[in-house]
């Protein structure tokens, strides 16, 4: 790897003091470095990513890496984060082990993960791509919303919840697992659906394929009331649906190509980071 980008999550480097180490270090040996541009919310400016990128080496937390999972889709620039948050369950490397990873990067010695992606469009009036999860959840008040949940046209199931949670395999070590839904290996290629706090006792979450096509329809409320709802993915782009909305999820085609170091199992790293024993 020749041509490095670096994303900084301007929150943690306030004084770009880090950036500037990992920059200096990357030209130090020789290889060509460009820092992103970022507008006054920290999102990358459309149109400022250079071709012809290595890598992209992000420093922050898995927000920071998800968040350029999706700035960068469909380009197959590879991402290695840098850990500079809490858990860091996404990112590869701690901070104070940048160098020993930076010499991995300039020998080859990598492997290059492909994670999944999934695409939700709302009734064609709006559409994002999400790398961890797409949630539709109640908005606001306390009561439960009615959400019916179809596969490929045919009527899942109906639930009574807080919200439910379509989660790809990479998002579901994150709101999925909390809401008590199952931990999947995070290079398969499925989705799993969990509703959240769902009044029934067989409200399981569901795993399936990932050519699956998933729609979840607001329902009227008790006595026709019209009901008012969230969509929100990867907890950043929030759309507001109400009843007879319907939010379409499928595969799709980008991918997230995380660089990956170490050689630990996930089942390592898993324990690890969730302090297992």
């Amino acid at each position: 790897m020749e041509r490095f980008y670096i994303i900084t999550n301007l929150l943690k480097d306030k004084d770009f003091s880090t950036t500037k180490k990992v920059r200096d270090y990357i030209e130090r040996h020789g290889k060509s470095c460009i820092l992103s541009k970022k507008d006054e919310e920290g999102h990358i400016i459309p149109g400022s990513v250079p071709d012809g990128v290595d890598c992209a080496i992000v420093l922050g937390g898995d927000g920071t890496l998800i968040r350029a999972a999706r700035e960068l889709g469909g380009r197959g620039i590879p991402l290695l984060g840098v850990n500079m948050g809490t858990l860091g369950y996404l990112t590869e490397v701690e901070l104070p082990g940048f160098e020993e990873a930076l010499d991995k990067l300039f020998s080859g010695h990598l492997d290059i993960e492909d994670r999944m992606m999934m695409r939700g469009v709302i009734d064609g009036r709006a559409e994002h791509v999400a790398m961890n999860d797409i949630v539709v959840t109640r908005e606001g008040n306390l009561r439960v919303v009615h959400f019916n949940v179809y596969v490929d046209g045919a009527l899942l199931n109906s639930y009574l919840a807080d919200g439910v949670i379509i989660s790809t395999p990479t998002g579901s070590t994150g709101y999925n697992l909390s809401a008590g839904g199952p931990v999947v290996e995070p290079t398969a290629q499925m989705f799993v659906i969990t509703p959240i706090c769902s009044h029934a006792l067989n409200a399981s979450s569901i795993v399936l394929s990932a050519d699956d096509v998933i729609e979840v329809e607001i329902c009227e409320g008790r006595y026709g009331r019209t009901e008012s709802a969230l969509v929100s993915f990867d907890g950043a782009e929030t759309v507001a649906v109400s009843t007879g909305d319907r939010v379409l999820v499928r595969k799709a085609v980008e991918t997230t190509k995380l660089v990956r170091l170490s050689r630990e199992s996930f089942m390592k790293i898993m324990r690890e980071k969730m302090k297992g024993s």
